[in-house]
């Protein structure tokens, strides 16, 4: 006799799988079961392996056996079912045993979710409006705007000229500081050679205040109470003890744009020449932007159209990607999750609750994606993506680094997947 199987379409792209075992084949399983226990448990008389299977049961009881070899049987059964009806199963499933007896079929039911079915709608009138609204938005760079970007760029080679005199606001100082609490300095409470540039707010309110009007080589200590909102709990809302000692004093000098500082950059041959290039990099920006603007609505048009019903493990394991790639940005930044969490006074439930219509979009991108490639029929070779994969792997200078670091697998259907999208977009922005 074979397994029966009896499977039932659920909500949400569920589906409930009736699994009926024969008594033949189970009682395969529990004398399997019997046979490891005996492996396990120590019988007088008996070497490991070899005890009977009426004494195993005496030991261990009916039922714990009973059960033991009931895991053995779905772990077996469940994923041959799952083969042969060519089920799209995703994430964990969830199995309940409904008969358990000997003699009799072994009997169990599992809670899985599938792939979606997705189908788009009418979507390409709304694409083509899209694509006529933008190929209609000229995309200019004006003088102000390359003007202010000039500026920027020279800020960003602001000169620290050593002066002697009072530190000002806007300079930027270079100090030793200790920070005490009723006379014991507090973790992570000094540095050495400190720079800071006076006015920015960095520090707690009142700090730089005391440092403004100081010379170099001078010391000062004074008293400042910790605001209430810090994120250290134990200073917030005390009073503590600073020394800090001047060591220098830096004008902020920014240089003036002339030839000279387009030639320091060493690319220019003079300051129309950085302002062409600075034009034309501000134009090539603003492309950009307008492309992932274009594609943004595109997507966003084929999502409103899309029909599916997504089951919650995909919407979860979305929002997991999503928050451990915004944890990796965190640590980026030296902060971790926990002390991100701390400073919003959020929980990462909160968290979930909050990104979750975005993890479901997202999917919902994804899948809309899909779709479309099938509509438009496009494909993406392997020589394309193993050409993709050898470019990221070359980033790697042992095999056993891409062996220790890389999933194979994984990198493949990402790259095939980044590709297909990029393809898609393309075509879809096309579409007049």
């Amino acid at each position: 006799m074979s397994i029966k199987s009896e499977i039932k379409k659920l909500p949400k792209s569920q589906i409930e799988i009736n699994i009926s075992v024969p008594w033949e084949e189970w009682k395969k399983h529990i004398d399997q079961a019997a046979s490891d226990y005996s492996k396990e448990i120590k019988i007088e008389g008996f070497r490991a392996g070899k005890a009977p299977r009426n004494m195993v049961e005496q030991k261990v009881g009916k039922q714990a056996l009973l059960e033991a070899a009931a895991q053995k049987a779905i772990q077996e059964t469940y994923p041959k079912i799952i083969m042969e009806n060519k089920i799209d199963a995703i994430g964990g499933p969830k199995a309940e045993i409904t008969k358990l007896a000997e003699g009799n079929e072994f009997e169990y039911k599992v809670l899985t979710a599938v792939v979606p079915e997705a189908k788009l709608g009418s979507w390409r009138k709304r694409v083509e409006k899209i694509n006529k609204e933008h190929s209609k938005k000229k995309i200019e760079v004006g003088e102000e705007e390359i003007d202010k970007e000039l500026e920027n760029i020279a800020k960003g080679r602001v000169q620290h000229l050593k002066v002697d005199r009072e530190a000002r606001k806007g300079d930027n100082v270079i100090l030793d500081f200790e920070v005490k609490k009723n006379g014991v300095p507090i973790e992570n409470g000094s540095s050495k050679d400190h720079p800071l540039i006076l006015g920015r707010g960095v520090f707690i309110p009142g700090f730089e205040d005391n440092v403004e009007g100081m010379r170099a080589g001078e010391n000062k200590e004074f008293e400042l109470v910790f605001p209430d909102n810090y994120h250290e709990k134990s200073l917030a809302g005390t009073p503590a003890q600073f020394s800090v000692t001047l060591k220098e004093v830096q004008e902020r000098k920014t240089p003036e744009l002339s030839d000279e500082f387009a030639r320091s950059l060493g690319k220019f041959k003079d300051l129309a020449d950085m302002r062409k290039s600075v034009a034309e990099g501000m134009e090539e920006e603003k492309k950009n932007e307008a492309k992932e603007k274009r594609r943004a609505e595109i997507i966003e048009a084929l999502v409103d159209v899309l029909d599916v019903e997504l089951p919650e493990i995909i919407v979860h394991e979305e929002l997991h990607r999503m928050i451990n790639e915004f944890d990796m940005q965190l640590h980026g930044m030296g902060m971790s999750m926990q002390q991100y969490l701390e400073q919003i006074k959020k929980t990462i439930d909160d968290i979930e609750k909050e990104w979750h219509p975005q993890a479901v979009k997202r999917v919902k991108a994804a899948l809309s994606l899909e779709e479309a490639a099938k509509e438009l029929e496009v494909s993406v070779s392997s020589e394309e993506v193993e050409e993709e994969m050898n470019k990221t792997l070359s980033q790697y200078k042992k095999i056993k680094d891409v062996e220790k670091n890389v999933d194979l697998e994984k990198l493949y259907r990402y790259i095939k997947g980044m590709k297909q999208n990029e393809k898609v977009l393309k075509m879809l922005e096309e579409i007049q």
